[in-house]
């Protein structure tokens, strides 16, 4: 605070008082009058002063005020390549000031507040004003200039940011007013949320950042050690049985040769305009599938042509036989027939967007073939369809690196899990490599096939084994199974590393929100398989750890999806048809578990839905005021806003 006096254009009193001084006339009443005058000056002199100092007090508050609510506007929207506030910054910072100091409060004048974004996102700002003296001004002071400064920082402490994503197929969707996928504008707030948090640390604070894409399974397979997994599993899979060996005759025609008559060759008989069919745009599909990618217009022959008058007469001829050497042996026949063809044969053709009806005319047209038929064999493969343990100790090279969970049980009381038997939602269990409930088993996605559902999806599952000649539904390999993104443990990230990783994320799968909790809880626990690594760093700045949840939609899980419990209708290991509860409640009920585990280690949760509305079991999860329902990429970019600003503590510069 400065408080300069400023002086005015009246006389100096000084002459006044020196020839008081050499007055010897003894007027007692001259005296007294002078001896007024430096007494007025005092009180009159406290008087000004009281109020300016009351106007600087006031206004230095309304000061703090209008940066602390602008800084808080402000949020951490990245504004650094601009040192000019958002113009709705501006104002609610001008508005903090106005309503703590009015125009006219104390009686000042020349009320004046600016404010500017510095470098390192801090908002400073000077405030000015005018206080009009009341006694002063006999001495020819008749205003006093009150300018005070204060600044607003947005500090972090140490922060962990672990974000378990929806990469489902319906992430290639766009929502409505938005210009991108919602996997494009999910990357674009990413990017920006991480720009934002770089530029507010203050010196010597971490920020880490992890990253779980989920859809039917996870990829952490890169992150285990070794004896965390398991080096052999059983999968509901196949082996040979044998082959199976029939017998056929097979018949086919050959040796075409012209004997008399005439066949003309094909004319154009008549012709009309062919009719356009417009394509299709893309579909977007439904759920997390994909839809089409559409379909290009064409042109087509509606019209109607004659009806054929051709006939046609064969005639045995000859016939003989000789020996077939096979494989199988046997014997060969060889009819010969003579045909003749009298008539006219019609068909139509395009030409562009011309249709042309043409003719071909047979006049006792003769040729001899030869019709010959002989024994073949045909070798069919036989397969047993059932579980079948298999050695999987290759499973780095040989798979994407998804994983099956470790030993569970069908949980039909939420309330009261048994984590010594539910092994899936143990979060800070570190394997036993002499236990092997407790280890993780490879993905193995070609080894499954889902007895006896055939490939076009017809059929019934069935858990008895069953031998066939039959290709039964590798539905490992549909979309529904696929292998999402690798995930990436908790770390310090520059703006080239996002980027990489963020290219990695490409929709596809279904969604199970469970196992994108589980596994997201578990990469960011301080003391679970990673708790040296995610323990604090400073005594006096404990790192804030938060679980950031983002899906596009609701639990669309398949039975028989191969995912991260196996085939749900053949390996039953958390539910099966006779359940108590469905599927897709049965895994929104894990979710929720996992979740309430994740918040027992003081581990923030933030819920958003995407394109989507916010289920039961997410607001549950994440509790009031953090849970946010984001339709469109603004509304997305604000539900990360405000997360961030609740890493952040607001104060005001010293």
């Amino acid at each position: 605070m400065a408080i300069n006096l400023k002086s005015s254009d009246k006389k100096p009193a000084g002459p006044f008082l020196n020839r008081l001084a050499h007055d010897r006339s003894g007027n007692t009443m001259v005296l007294v009058a002078a001896a007024l005058l430096p007494l007025l000056g005092m009180i009159g002199g406290a008087v000004d002063m009281s109020r300016t100092y009351m106007a600087s007090a006031k206004i230095q508050q309304a000061c703090d005020s209008g940066v602390l609510a602008a800084r808080k506007k402000l949020g951490s929207i990245d504004a650094t390549t601009s040192s000019k506030l958002p113009k709705e910054v501006e104002e609610i910072g001008d508005r903090f000031f106005n309503i703590n100091f009015r125009d006219g409060n104390y009686a000042t004048e020349d009320r004046e507040f600016r404010m500017t974004l510095e470098r390192d996102q801090s908002i400073s700002g000077v405030a000015e004003v005018n206080v009009p003296t009341s006694v002063m001004g006999i001495f020819g002071v008749d205003v006093v200039p009150v300018a005070v400064s204060c600044e607003a920082q947005m500090n972090f402490s140490n922060v962990d940011v672990m974000m378990a994503l929806d990469v489902t197929g319906s992430m290639r969707h766009t929502n409505s007013g938005d210009s991108k996928s919602r996997i494009d504008s999910l990357k674009d707030v990413i990017r920006d949320f991480h720009s934002n948090l770089e530029s507010n640390k203050g010196s010597g604070i971490r920020v880490r950042y992890g990253f779980v894409p989920y859809a039917t399974n996870v990829n952490v397979g890169h992150l285990l050690k070794n004896n965390w997994v398991a080096s052999d599993w059983t999968y509901q899979s196949r082996e040979l049985a044998g082959d199976i060996v029939s017998e056929y005759n097979t018949t086919y025609y050959d040796n075409w040769k012209y004997v008399s008559g005439t066949a003309s060759a094909w004319m154009t008989q008549s012709s009309y305009a062919a009719t356009w069919v417009p394509g299709t745009p893309p579909s977007g599909g439904s759920g997390d599938q994909g839809g089409s990618s559409g379909s290009s217009g064409y042109y087509r022959c509606d019209g109607s042509q004659p009806s054929d008058t051709i006939t046609q007469n064969d005639v045995l001829i000859a016939t003989a036989t000789e020996p077939y050497l096979g494989p199988p042996s046997g014997t060969k026949t060889i009819e010969t027939f003579e045909r003749t063809q009298n008539g006219i044969d019609y068909t139509t053709a395009r030409s562009g967007s011309t249709c042309e009806v043409r003719r071909r005319t047979y006049d006792n047209y003769k040729q001899t073939f030869d019709r010959i038929t002989h024994p073949k064999m045909s070798v069919n493969i036989e397969w047993l369809y059932k579980p079948i343990k298999s050695r999987v100790g290759q499973w780095r090279i040989e798979t994407p690196g998804c994983i099956e969970e470790r030993n569970t049980y069908h949980i039909d009381d939420p309330a009261t899990v048994d984590l010594t038997r539910a092994l899936d939602l143990d979060l800070d269990l570190v394997p036993d490599p002499k236990n092997p409930d407790t280890q993780w088993r490879p993905h193995y996605q070609n080894l499954i096939y889902v007895r006896s559902l055939n490939s076009s999806g017809n059929g019934s599952i069935i858990q008895e084994e069953v031998r066939s000649t039959s290709t039964f539904a590798r539905t490992g390999t549909w979309w529904f199974s696929d292998c999402p993104p690798k995930a990436q443990k908790l770390q310090e990230l520059s703006e080239g590393a996002l980027d990489t990783y963020l290219s990695t994320l490409n929709p596809a799968g279904a969604t199970y929100h469970d196992i994108g909790m589980i596994w997201a809880g578990r990469l960011i626990s301080p003391s679970g398989l990673f708790a040296i690594e995610n323990r604090d760093v400073s005594f006096d700045k404990p790192t804030n750890r938060n679980l950031i949840f983002l899906t596009d939609g609701q639990t669309e899980p398949y039975d028989i999806a191969y995912g991260a419990y196996g085939v749900e209708a053949l390996d039953r290991r958390r539910w099966d048809e006779s359940s108590t509860n469905t599927l897709v409640e049965t895994v929104d009920a894990r979710f929720l578990i996992a979740c309430n585990e994740v918040k027992k280690r003081n581990i923030n949760v933030w819920v958003i839905a995407f394109g989507t509305t916010a289920n039961d079991a997410m607001i549950k999860c994440a509790g009031a005021g953090r849970y946010f329902e984001a339709s469109d990429a603004d509304q997305l970019k604000t539900a990360f806003r405000k997360i961030s600003e609740s890493f952040g503590n607001l104060r005001i510069s010293e």
